[in-house]
């Protein structure tokens, strides 16, 4: 009998040519022996995301076509590199509900977008007796970057708790947050736990005291429905890789008004509107904050993952995430010597971390690709809250619009091959 998904699955993973890959063995010579090797089970999507044949193409095309620098020729090709450019940004702010292309920088990534935000308002406005205000399940871009800028102003970071489900504990922040909060930020989807955050619950606390509230979105806009202007974020972040789109490119979305005020990043070419060998005046939102030639190929199949997780509908994405993060959390259920972390698999992202006993889980890694399962070991840029949950490092297996219940199966299978080999 066929499984039932919310969405095509077949149709999709037709669009995506990687996951016809066989690996393990020698196969990197033409004509070599496939006898040995196994198909690819890809479940490390909250990492990385594959890329499908829409977006390498709108790569192509740019490049075949109208390769150009951008804001600086009068000539066509750099006139149609320009329009496409400020069209990604307009494709980009309609996808999170930003108001337009002035509410959207695009940066490398979400450390990026997080960095910029920083160096650009945290230095000037931050200082002592003032708080920054984390949890416990940051990823260090978030976590790292504030507890350096405090450092560096003689502000205080502070931590909301979580409790034993990896909830936040919201009485908590209750208490954190309170006439010193100048910032909040705090992750939408955990990497690690699978948390979804209540961030619009975060914000009303934040703006109660004047604080600003920083989300971190680069697990959460991949996987389902998201409106900036519902959650009432002031600076919201996000990666294009883990999206569908190319590497080298994300997205900070900040207020007009709170844009508006803050003093660039970074400066040189592009983000100027005069210059003289005493001062110079900046270029207007949000170009002031992109100095240099920008990432244009990166910008264009950016707006093209847009266009096709819309397709699919992201409600449809949501829908399909969660059946596969709480089959697998089901799954991994059964066996007494697997412990998961994060809440329960009906109420997560998509996304489960865990650990086999007496394995570590490097050498789990280990095993599993030489079954074809492609999964993330280590503490996945969350050093403190392993150390809270008492785990040097966690298996994680993360699931997207091409993974099937069949590959959770495999990664099940996969974990029986370990338990014969270390028993």
């Amino acid at each position: 009998m066929q499984e039932s998904y919310p969405i095509d699955v077949d149709t999709i993973r037709a669009d995506f040519p990687i996951l016809q890959r066989r690996v393990g063995g020698d196969i990197s010579t033409p004509g070599e022996d496939e006898d040995d090797t196994v198909p690819l089970v890809y479940l490390d999507n909250a990492a990385t995301s594959q890329t499908p044949k829409q977006v390498v193409e709108s790569i192509v095309d740019y490049y075949y076509g109208y390769n150009s620098n951008v804001h600086r020729g009068i000539h066509s090709l750099s006139q149609e590199a320009s329009v496409a450019y400020e069209d990604a940004h307009d494709r980009v702010a309609e996808f999170i509900g930003a108001s337009g292309r002035e509410e959207v920088v695009f940066t490398k990534n979400t450390t990026e977008a997080m960095n910029l935000v920083a160096y650009a308002w945290g230095l000037n406005e931050l200082g002592p007796g003032d708080s920054v205000v984390l949890t416990e399940m940051e990823h260090h871009a978030s976590l790292v970057t504030w507890q350096q800028i405090c450092k560096r102003t003689g502000a205080e970071a502070r931590f909301i708790r979580i409790d034993d489900d990896g909830r936040l504990d919201m009485d908590h922040a209750t208490e954190l947050i309170d006439d010193s909060t100048k910032m909040v930020s705090v992750v939408h989807v955990s990497n690690t736990l699978g948390t979804v955050n209540p961030v619009a619950d975060l914000a009303d606390l934040a703006h109660d005291v004047g604080a600003y509230i920083f989300v971190d979105g680069a697990q959460s806009v991949p996987t389902r429905p998201v409106d900036v202007k519902e959650i009432d974020a002031d600076f919201f972040a996000f990666s294009g890789h883990k999206m569908c789109g190319p590497t080298g490119i994300g997205a900070l979305y900040g207020k007009q008004e709170i844009l508006e005020e803050m003093d660039p990043y970074l400066y040189g070419g592009d983000m100027i509107r005069r210059v003289s060998y005493e001062d110079s005046s900046w270029e207007d939102l949000p170009w002031k904050f992109e100095a240099g030639t920008p990432p244009i190929a990166q910008g264009i199949a950016f707006a093209a993952a847009v266009d096709y997780l819309d397709d699919i509908g992201m409600e449809n994405v949501q829908a399909h995430e969660e059946l596969l993060a709480e089959y697998a959390y089901d799954r991994l259920s059964e066996f007494d010597d697997i412990e998961i972390y994060g809440p329960p698999g009906d109420d997560r992202g998509g996304l489960v971390a865990f650990n086999l006993d007496g394995v570590h889980a490097h050498d789990l890694s280990s095993i599993l690709n030489e079954q074809g399962v492609a999964i993330r070991a280590g503490d996945h840029c969350t050093q403190p809250l392993h150390d809270k949950l008492g785990a040097a490092a966690s298996t994680r297996a993360s699931f997207y619009i091409y993974n099937k219940k069949e590959e959770i199966d495999a990664l099940v299978e996969g974990l029986e091959v370990a338990r014969d080999l270390f028993a």
